[in-house]
């Protein structure tokens, strides 16, 4: 018998309490304590699950590095770090609609065609609506059993009965735990059933793949420990109103947590993108100022996104510094080395920012790609189409090395590119490479890059 008692959780951070408090310590959230029945004794109530071993020596085990299932969509294989690792537990987040649940039904039904036992517990669609969205994606399941179940200890039966070798989870916030008194989706229920089935798919050997809902601020709903239990998660990200998806890692134990895939949203299904450079330049202006290349790194892939900046006169004496895709607080820093350094007046003027097709930019190597774009903009200069620009911007205006620059100027060679704009002490590496392909225009601070465009 589960032991339950009565506390206080937070429902945005899981702290719990013994009495209501208006303001959470931990998260600073205000009014988020909410009464729950919560398992005293969650350590009795999996012990039957729990695999049993004795202590051994580490350089006594043999590890099974190799061992890997190829799912057949080359670009989840990628952010996945070459495949599924049996055993594993992978959280998949993203905003609703987003395509979360046709991704996992989409890499079910290629793996139930290799002759993997999958079962696909929907919690949230009826059996005959799954069977619709599988008939429209591939039409052909294989060996993919589905349930509509919430109930946490039916499904614990049907994976002991059909002993799958994957099992998703669609999705962890309807699940329920039948001997915890508080309602689906709140933090204890959340926990315990994550905890159940993380140790479940351990014991047994079978990958486990759980939806997650997010909240408002694009986080991860339910309490933090829920990425902690997990070996891999990722999140699902792109505008609701195109249709490229984003797929990213930010936490994964088998792999890099810089890969990211790129799909697109088609009507069966998520269709993957091998080359999103084109995708993203495909509708580039020739002519327009603000408007420069940038090839990123995202892990070990590389390719080019447009930036494009824009600056207007302000109105009523308020400043606005609005930036989509880069973030907010890097522009500000890099329109203020704009401003001291290079002495252009932009302190009474809007700044608008935008990277192009959704991509959210990381990369510091896109620094100096910005700097020229705000430029631009301001100055009504063109950056020559066949150009790429990267470097990272310090604050004393001094353009940094960056890595890698082999590979991203190999893309931008491969897209037709013809000129690059490179940090000055990347020259080294480039002789090294032998780059003839591409003509490089080195510089080593921001008024050089500048004065170049200058002359255009």
């Amino acid at each position: 018998m589960v032991k339950t008692k009565t506390v206080y959780v937070c429902q945005t951070c899981g702290a719990q309490s013994l009495r209501w408090v208006g303001k959470c310590a931990n998260c600073q959230s205000w009014n988020s304590y909410v009464e729950e029945n919560v398992v005293s004794n969650p350590a009795a109530q999996r012990a039957g699950d729990r695999p049993q071993g004795q202590p051994v020596l580490l350089q006594n085990v043999l590890a099974e590095s190799g061992q890997r299932w190829t799912t057949g969509i080359v670009e989840f294989d990628r952010v996945t770090g070459g495949g599924i690792v049996p055993g594993s537990v992978t959280l998949v987040g993203g905003d609703p609609g987003i395509g979360k649940s046709t991704l996992m039904l989409q890499m079910a039904c290629l793996l139930a065609q290799e002759g993997r036992k999958i079962l696909y517990v929907s919690g949230e669609e009826s059996v005959q609506q799954t069977k619709m969205r599988a008939d429209r994606i591939l039409g052909k399941e294989g060996d993919l059993y589905i349930v509509n179940q919430v109930d946490l200890y039916a499904i614990k039966e049907n994976v002991k009965q059909l002993e799958p070798a994957v099992v998703i989870i669609d999705s962890i916030q309807v699940l329920y735990h039948p001997e915890i008194n508080s309602s689906p989706g709140s933090v204890s229920q959340v926990r315990e059933c994550a905890s159940v089935l993380t140790h479940l798919a351990k014991s047994r050997g079978m990958a486990l793949f759980l939806i997650g809902h997010v909240t408002k601020e694009g986080m991860l709903a339910g309490p933090r420990v829920l990425e902690h239990l997990v070996d891999t998660v990722l999140y699902f990200e792109g505008e609701r109103y195109t249709s490229y998806r984003i797929l990213r890692t930010t936490k994964n134990r088998f792999g890099s947590t810089n890969e990211m895939g790129v799909f697109e949203m088609t009507a069966r299904g998520l269709a993957e993108v091998a080359n999103p450079s084109e995708i993203f330049l495909m509708e580039r202006p020739k002519s327009a100022s603000g408007s420069v290349v940038v090839p990123i790194l995202e892990g070990t892939r590389p390719f080019l996104v447009e930036t494009q900046g824009l600056v207007s006169r302000s109105t009523f004496g308020i400043i606005r510094q609005k930036a989509q895709g880069f973030d907010a607080n890097r522009l500000a820093l890099l329109v203020a080395v704009l401003e001291k350094r290079l002495e252009l007046n932009l302190q009474d003027k809007d700044i608008f920012l935008n990277v192009v097709g959704g991509v959210k930019v990381m990369d510091p190597a896109a620094d100096l790609g910005v700097v020229l774009a705000v430029s631009s903009a301001f100055l009504d200069k063109t950056v020559p189409y066949d150009t790429v620009v990267l470097g990272e911007v310090g604050l004393s205006s001094e353009v940094r090395s960056i890595s890698q620059i082999g590979v991203r100027l190999n893309e931008a060679a491969k897209l037709g590119f013809k000129r690059a704009i490179v940090p000055k002490n990347n020259m080294n590496v480039l002789k090294e490479l032998g780059r003839q392909n591409l003509e490089i225009i080195p510089v080593a601070t921001v008024r050089e890059a500048l004065d170049w465009l200058k002359d255009q």
